[in-house]
């Protein structure tokens, strides 16, 4: 019998197959953060709009905005929809004992999503808007599903290291393919492709098939744990009550509560800080756009080594030890953007970024991991809070960072600013008692 028709199925903690087959999903999906959050869609969106309207200013269902407030507000509508939806469907999830299957609706919703970006010309702004509304939601969505079999399938001593794989694996696997996107990109008369713009596509249904296609490693070996509970019109309000149940059981975990508000606090100043790099190096270094590709590329491939190396630091010192020294380091590289004011400075600036990075993203999501009660069957729920604290952080670390620029003038000021958020995550951090890992 299939093991994912099995209601008695358990997954065997630290199994090698199982723990790479989870960890490929970061291979799967993170070719979307990188390509389309964070690189080549931005830039085509910016210039595709441009063009189609004949200035920044486009129209949105017959209202007049400026394209990149349009896609700002796009990307904080999809985070602030996975805040109100998440922890509703991971209480069914956890009341079902079917993550699996909202991961896989989830992941093919995003990756779907991304194919419909290929036909986004410009004109059509509101097909893209709502393709990339969806791709959001979709890629967020699964994330809460994904993470919440970690405990599952590792021990704790195990959670460090696994993590790590698996954002080290994301950090190649997309850095891969936004390569191979660049180069059809610049070499797209050789490749015999009609233009540009129909090359920069391709990238798109290219992020599409990788993300549907390598998610299947996972959906695949994993497997669900039925609780033989059916799926009905009342099962929503046992998801309520899931959501209830979880909510009463963190509010006599007071280390759980303490970490999940510095890590509120600290991803405020993480998210913002990655989100917003590319244009503070275009705004306050006057730095051209493939050399911020670059710099893209070499957080993506710095964070690799982060990701291990903070695990190690974990395994001999704690967690409490590594997230109190990487929150230390990002607010080192608060203050070293403040000052800066070469390009060969924000390449330095950017490697350290990078390094930290891929630290402080495993680190969190294993510590996390860890202090969810053994055995419990709450995973999917307790993971949407999880998922809500890191939304929230990135919706108001965001609204912050532009607001102080607005009032100063200055993306400096914004970035020395954060250095409060990641303060206060360090405070919050110093409070709590957080799972050291023993051999």
């Amino acid at each position: 019998m299939s093991l994912t028709n099995n209601p008695s199925a358990v997954l065997k903690k630290n199994d090698p197959k199982t723990v790479n087959a989870w960890c490929s999903y970061d291979w799967a999906n993170s070719v979307y953060n990188l390509t389309v959050t964070a690189t080549i869609f931005p830039v085509y969106y910016s210039s595709v709009t441009r063009e189609a309207f004949g200035s920044d200013a486009v129209t949105f269902f017959g209202i007049s905005v400026e394209n990149s407030v349009l896609y700002s507000y796009a990307i904080s509508f999809s985070f602030l929809v996975i805040v109100f939806l998440s922890p509703v469907l991971s209480g069914i999830a956890d009341y079902s004992g079917k993550k699996k299957r909202f991961m896989r609706a989830f992941t093919y919703t995003g990756s779907l999503a991304c194919f419909g970006l290929y036909f986004f010309m410009g004109e059509n702004i509101e097909w893209g808007i709502l393709c990339s509304v969806i791709a959001s939601i979709g890629y967020a969505g699964a994330l809460v599903f994904y993470n919440a079999f970690l405990p599952e399938i590792a021990t704790a001593d195990k959670m460090d290291s696994y993590s790590a794989r698996g954002f080290a694996m994301g950090y190649i696997g997309s850095v891969i393919l936004l390569l191979a996107n660049l180069f059809v990109i610049s070499n797209f008369e050789q490749l015999g492709i009609a233009d540009k713009g129909a090359a920069t596509r391709m990238a798109f249904l290219q992020v599409a098939i990788w993300w549907f296609g390598f998610s299947h490693i996972a959906l695949y070996y994993l497997h669900d744990r039925p609780t033989g509970k059916k799926l009905n019109t009342k099962v929503i309000g046992k998801g309520f009550q899931e959501i209830k149940s979880v909510i009463s059981k963190l509010g006599k975990q007071i280390n759980t509560q303490r970490f999940l508000l510095a890590f509120f606090f600290y991803s405020m100043g993480v998210q913002t800080v990655m989100l917003l790099a590319p244009l503070f190096g275009e705004k306050e270094i006057k730095m051209e756009g493939e050399k911020l590709i670059l710099v893209v590329l070499i957080l993506q491939i710095v964070a690799v080594l982060g990701a291990y190396v903070f695990a190690l630091i974990s395994k001999k010192f704690g967690n409490k030890t590594g997230l109190m020294l990487a929150v230390i380091i990002w607010m080192g590289v608060c203050v070293g953007g403040y000052f800066l004011q070469k390009e060969t400075e924000f390449y330095m600036l950017a490697v350290a970024l990078g390094f930290v990075m891929g630290g402080i993203q495993s680190l969190s999501r294993s510590t996390y991991s860890k202090m969810i009660p053994e055995n419990s069957v709450d995973t999917a729920s307790y993971f949407s809070f999880y998922d809500i604290s890191e939304k929230v952080a990135i919706v108001l670390g965001t609204f912050s960072y532009g607001f102080i620029e607005q009032l100063t003038g200055s993306m400096r000021n914004s970035l020395l600013a954060m250095m409060v958020f990641f303060l206060g995550g360090l405070i919050f951090l110093a409070m709590a008692r957080l799972p050291k890992t023993t051999d």
